[in-house]
């Protein structure tokens, strides 16, 4: 199967692996962060921290769309359906996501309010056209991989007039996010990272300019790498190359899906249907400037936001669940008092373990098995 079984070859993960070895310094320490959850799920999967000499240190960081989530903005989703009598769509992943008080819209749907399950923002739209005298909410989430599709349907929801369709919007940035990870440069307090494994779908659609900026301002190397272990293994290679030889650069291991320039369809669709928001608050990182869309004023008849007013109780996070750590990178999943009892993916307490993406569910489902093997030994 072509670009498939190929970057799952166990013999060219063994030469990579040599590669890997022969090429780090035994003096230091590496500490690569892989921004994106579809990564995260792929080196536990594949156990490619095993193949990893010990100075390697892979750390998990926040790029899996539902673990970012606030708890408020979970709030409102429930408050919509419940509240409001409206027919809220969204992705499978968001339905289980814990708000406050252990509530989610799979809960508020086993109460009785109509929430809907949709495998793309389409659906929603048909929902709309087939139930003319209900308003239909489409909870937007994701970053940059999922926005143009969102776009895509504003558009077409503006061309047919539809009057009881609406997004509450909450696609995120990607960069933003790195850069709120990173802090300013010159930080002392900011956690060691020496280099990137930069996303693929979202680098797919933004391309790799915007990643020049932690090459420049940062001095961090930045790999965008496929979702494949051989992928992986390869950026990281790339990584450890790039570090030894005290270069700072943007390199593309993901060729075959991946431009300089990005998919400039998509951006210039983003462009004219979302604007920039000031700030936005992200499970983990808090609030952070420029990181987040909303809806331009020439779709604002189709913004949630404004068309209801949703008000809710101040959040209330889970003091004993390190969700927000976890994503910053700065404890693992297996230093959360709750991981592995009581929270697990058939029990989610935190958004980490909710989605198979998030770093605690991809440990869980895959990684502890190797903490397991390494204390038999």
């Amino acid at each position: 199967m072509k670009y498939i079984e190929e970057f799952r070859d166990p013999e060219l993960a063994q030469n990579l692996a040599k590669g890997i070895a022969e090429a780090v310094d035994p003096g230091r320490d590496y500490a690569f962060m892989e921004f994106c959850g579809g990564h995260t799920h792929a080196i536990a999967r594949y156990g490619v921290e095993d193949l990893l000499p010990d100075n390697i240190r892979m750390i998990h960081g926040p790029g899996c769309p539902v673990c970012v989530l606030p708890v408020a903005r979970v709030d409102k989703a429930i408050a919509l359906a419940t509240d409001h009598d409206v027919i809220l769509c969204t992705y499978a992943d968001l339905m289980r996501v814990p708000g406050s008080k252990f509530d989610s819209l799979i809960k508020a749907r086993s109460r009785g309010a109509d929430i809907r399950m949709v495998y793309s923002v389409t659906d929603a739209l048909k929902i709309a056209e087939g139930n003319p005298d209900r308003q239909v909410v489409f909870f937007a989430i994701g970053f940059e991989t999922t926005t143009p599709p969102t776009a895509v349907a504003l558009r077409i929801a503006k061309a047919k007039g539809l009057k009881n369709f609406s997004v509450h919007c909450n696609h995120v940035l990607t960069p933003a996010a790195m850069r709120a990870i990173l802090g300013a440069p010159g930080d002392p307090t900011r956690i060691t990272i020496d280099g990137f494994v930069g996303p693929s779908h979202v680098s797919a659609v933004i391309g790799m300019q915007p990643y020049h900026e932690f090459t420049e301002d940062y001095a961090k190397p930045v790999v965008i790498a496929g979702f494949e272990p051989l992928d992986v293994m390869q950026a990281i290679l790339q990584l450890v190359q790039q570090v030894n030889d005290g270069r700072a650069d943007v390199e593309n291991e993901y060729a075959r899906a991946v431009t300089e320039e990005g998919n400039a369809k998509a951006i210039a669709l983003m462009d004219e249907v979302f604007d920039l928001r000031d700030s936005f608050e992200w499970r983990g990182l808090g609030s952070v400037p420029h990181s987040a869309l909303k809806i331009a004023p020439d779709y604002a008849g189709f913004d949630a936001e404004l068309r209801f007013d949703v008000q809710t109780p101040a959040p209330r996070e889970n003091k004993a669940c390190a969700c927000g750590d976890v994503l910053r990178g700065e404890k693992t999943p297996e230093q959360c008092k709750l991981y592995g009892d009581p929270c697990t993916p058939e029990n989610p307490l935190g958004a980490c373990m909710v989605s198979s993406e998030g770093a605690c569910a991809a440990q869980w489902t895959y990684g502890r098995f190797r903490q397991q093997d390494l204390v038999a030994e």
